[in-house]
Parts: C-alpha cells; sequence; structure tokens
C-alpha cells in the first residue's frame, strides 16, 4: 500500500490520494482540538490533561458528544433512556451545507439529550450524554 499524499486544497479542505483513489476530508477547530469530518463520519482527537473531566456513576463514565462547529440541528434519533450500540447514529447536524453525524462511539444509554431539532449549536456545544 502507497503512503498517502494529502494536498491542502483550501482552509480545512484536503484531499487525500492513495492507491489511485481520492478522497476530500474536512478538518475544523484549534490545533489541540481538531475535528476531521470524512465520508459521513467525524473523528476527533483532543489533547487532555491528566484530570479526569467525566462524572462517574454507578461504575460508569457520563460521555458527552459534542457539536464539531457550528451546525444546526437536523434530527434527533434518540431520547434518555435509550439503548445504543456503537456506531449507532444519535443525532444528524448541518454545517456549511454538509450533513454530519454524530455517531455513538460505544454500546450505552442516553442519559441526557440537549438540543432539539432545529438549534444552532456552536462548537463544543453537549448535544447527548451517554453511560
Amino acid at each position: 500500500m502507497a503512503r498517502p499524499v494529502v494536498t491542502r486544497v483550501g482552509i480545512g479542505v484536503y484531499r487525500v490520494e492513495q492507491d489511485g483513489r481520492s478522497e476530500i476530508v474536512y478538518v475544523a477547530g484549534p490545533p489541540e482540538n481538531r475535528w476531521a469530518f470524512w465520508n459521513g463520519q467525524v473523528f476527533q482527537t483532543e489533547r487532555r490533561n491528566d484530570t479526569v473531566a467525566a462524572t462517574t456513576r454507578r461504575g460508569h463514565a457520563d460521555r458527552s458528544l459534542t457539536a464539531p462547529m457550528p451546525a444546526t440541528v437536523v434530527k434527533v434519533l434518540v431520547t434518555p433512556g435509550s439503548l445504543v450500540r456503537s456506531g449507532d447514529i444519535l443525532v444528524v447536524l448541518e454545517a456549511m451545507k454538509m450533513e454530519l453525524v454524530i455517531r455513538a462511539p460505544a454500546d450505552g444509554r442516553i442519559t441526557a439529550v440537549h438540543c432539539q431539532e432545529q438549534d444552532l449549536v456552536q462548537p463544543d456545544t453537549a448535544l447527548v450524554e451517554f453511560a
């Protein structure tokens, strides 16, 4: 497998070419908290210090999924108490004329929903929490 060739084509827009395939990847956020959007998926890298931000309940840490960039909430597909599986779509956002799906990173239960359809959300706004 050949090493990928990455070319910047605009602010936050990159073309990644490898083995005859070409994909567009969108990147947003400051260096310590980058978000990448590729093929309908959202990825986040975040540098964290040693403090634990999650609170612990019954031995499980609640996790909060946040908006990666300014966006409009198009659909909310879960309610508090919903059981979700890794990869399930929880919330659909629209930003810069693209649809961004927020997926469950692991199996769990939704403990809170902090958004509703048509909300305008800012980066790092908590959308849902799950344990």
